[in-house]
């Protein structure tokens, strides 16, 4: 596979994630939490939480994490042919991310992941020369970490966990900066303990992926795996439903046993449907090649995730069309695949005028200094 083919294939993983992301994130935007988090009263509502349960919650970040790894070591193999310090680049780019996710946070939307993805990332930089056989078995254990990690995430929200009383952002611009700031806290230890690990395992199988050669032609990584392709559907098919179906009868039985059902079902299930659809992609990407603005708007996308919020917040704000609490799950669902293409779009034109897209060149330009 060419070095322009190889690009096509990364940047349909992230267009696809951004996709994803925006289903899953959506609601949290639209709605309180407390709406999300529940099983709806109208059978239509009920129907869309169960379909982003099947197929998006828990899978579209890990290919974003997964590339956020292979980025990492992409990175280390470009400083290391121009004889500069990956390490110094490395901490500018991280302290970089760490600060957009506290502005994106306080400005857009207090589910950020690129503060964290700037914590795990300072994690996995010392394990980015472990062999990736050792970093895979590493990525298995967290995945298995992961279960006991979300039981614990079960105890906080039954404790009604402050995250879980969302502020009304349905008033001011400056209420909803307050309201952020206020319910932060509290919304990412949410998030470290929901994606954490997940997200850790990702990126270390992400580096391994760069390490051995995912995106080349007939890599022996992806082979094996395209062989487990139909196995990796239908498990991880099987997992999200019994997650979905334990998630539907804790709801109105409260029964404790598929609580835990569905914890341990998600946890694997999630990772294994994440990477039938990297597979597929990746094999699709063989097959179609997408119009360059999408693959431009790929190869841009924390810009294009930063303007989903952005977009958003215009929707449901009270300092936009003032949708707050007025759209249900089931609406929800095509409203945020057309912000996500939206956002897209934009980005794609936005790159193709300049280059690339307003918070890459900012990102670029302070990792090289």
């Amino acid at each position: 596979m060419s070095s322009r083919e190889r690009s096509t294939a990364v940047d349909m993983v992230r267009l696809m994630a951004l996709l994803g992301i925006c289903v899953v994130n959506m609601p949290f935007i639209a709605l309180p939490v407390e709406a999300v988090l529940s099983l709806p009263p109208d059978l239509a509502d009920r129907l869309a939480l169960m379909l982003v349960e099947l197929l998006f919650q828990a899978k579209f970040f890990l290919l974003f994490s997964f590339i956020f790894g292979w980025g990492m070591e992409v990175q280390s193999q470009s400083a290391l042919r121009a004889g500069a310090s990956f390490n110094r680049r490395f901490a500018r780019r991280l302290a970089m991310l760490a600060l957009l996710g506290v502005l994106h946070v306080t400005l857009v939307f207090v589910g950020d992941i690129l503060l964290l993805y700037a914590i795990l990332g300072l994690i996995a930089w010392p394990l980015r020369h472990v062999s990736p056989r050792r970093l895979l078995c590493l990525s298995a254990v967290l995945v298995l970490l992961g279960i006991p990690v979300f039981l614990g995430l079960l105890v906080l929200v039954g404790a009604e966990m402050g995250a879980m009383a969302s502020p009304d952002l349905g008033g001011s611009y400056i209420d909803t900066v307050k309201a952020r700031l206020q319910e932060w806290p509290q919304a990412f230890v949410f998030l470290v303990l929901f994606q954490g690990p997940l997200a850790l395992a990702a990126f270390l199988a992400g580096i391994a992926g760069a390490r051995s050669g995912f995106f080349e032609p007939d890599n022996t990584l992806r082979n094996r795996l395209v062989r487990l392709l139909p196995g990796l559907w239908l498990g991880g098919l099987a997992l999200n439903i019994t997650y979905v179906i334990g998630s539907t009868v804790s709801n109105q039985l409260e029964s404790e046993l598929w609580v835990l059902v569905g914890i341990c079902t998600v946890v694997v299930g999630a990772p294994l449907l994440a990477t039938a659809y990297l597979v597929t992609i990746t094999l699709l990407a063989e097959r179609w090649r997408l119009p360059d603005l999408l693959l431009l708007a790929g190869r841009n996308s924390l810009s294009c995730y930063v303007l989903q919020g952005i977009i958003a917040g215009a929707l449901f704000g009270g300092y936009g069309l003032g949708w707050y609490n007025s759209v249900g799950l089931a609406a929800l669902l095509p409203l945020s695949l057309l912000v996500a293409t939206v956002s897209i779009l934009i980005v794609g034109v936005y790159a193709r005028r300049y280059g690339m897209g307003p918070l890459e060149a900012l990102l670029r330009r302070v990792t090289y200094g």
